[in-house]
């Protein structure tokens, strides 16, 4: 249509799913596809639908990469709160009285967060595999651009038992063999502690190409051997893959 100005065809596509303009209208015609390409077009899309870099100093250096990040953006973990009981969840250790979930007996940073998973006197160990493929995320795509992976969790004690709290991820290639690994040491805390909500935080870069898998555990101990549910308290877990602007 050589008769439409490009400013109005822009703006119809606009207000196309993106994900049509790239597979659909892009093939239309050269004007149209240089229209797509351009990184006005998604800067202006950002725009419309809030998306912004973290610092505006440092716009990113493909913003229909950094728009469909933000777009897609979302935890990878299934129910990180408590809120399905342990549904999603593999127990690797249940020791002690088990794992159990129970409201926060601590005020939560998020007030929408109200519940959590709790350990015993024996360890207890929970964990998520997370298949990025199922999750939307190629092999090619992972491979060459290997985006951030942020990794995110949040863990108290109870301030009258002393306790221990412990965390790993591991990205796997499709054998899953682990090809990266985050596992900080042990945190402990003593007994009549004043501890608010600790938060955990990790970001995965330049891993190299192969990830296929996320595997996700974490748990704790309480370290005065009581019985009952006296342990570390977890909650408001996340993984994900997140835009390379983001620090």
């Amino acid at each position: 249509l050589p008769y439409v100005p490009l400013a109005v065809v822009e703006e119809i596509l606009l207000n196309l799913p993106a994900h049509q303009v790239v597979r659909v209208c892009r093939l239309v015609c050269h004007e149209w596809k240089e229209l797509v390409d351009s990184a006005a077009h998604w800067r202006e899309r950002c725009h419309r639908e809030g998306f912004h870099p973290c610092e505006v100093s440092r716009p990113p250096d493909d913003w229909r990469l950094f728009y469909f990040l933000t777009k897609n953006r979302h935890n990878l973990l299934k129910n990180p709160r408590a809120e399905g009981q342990l549904q999603g969840w593999t127990i690797v250790q249940n020791g002690g009285d088990c794992w159990v979930t129970g409201g926060n007996m601590k005020p939560f940073p998020d007030e929408t967060v109200t519940k959590c998973f709790v350990t015993s006197y024996g360890l207890c160990l929970k964990q998520q595999l997370i298949d990025l493929k199922k999750e939307g995320y190629s092999d090619a795509f992972m491979d060459r651009l290997q985006p951030p992976i942020k990794i995110t969790d949040w863990y108290a004690p109870r301030y009258d038992c002393g306790c221990q709290y412990e965390i790993s991820v591991e990205l796997l290639d499709r054998r899953k063999k682990p090809l990266c690994t985050f596992q900080p040491e042990k945190v402990f805390f003593e007994q009549w502690n004043h501890e608010p909500w600790c938060q955990m935080t990790h970001v995965f870069k330049d891993y190299g190409p192969g990830v296929r898998f996320i595997c996700f555990t974490h748990g704790g101990v309480d370290t005065q051997f009581w019985a009952g549910w006296y342990g570390i308290r977890v909650t408001n877990s996340s993984v994900e893959i997140c835009p390379a602007e983001e620090r």
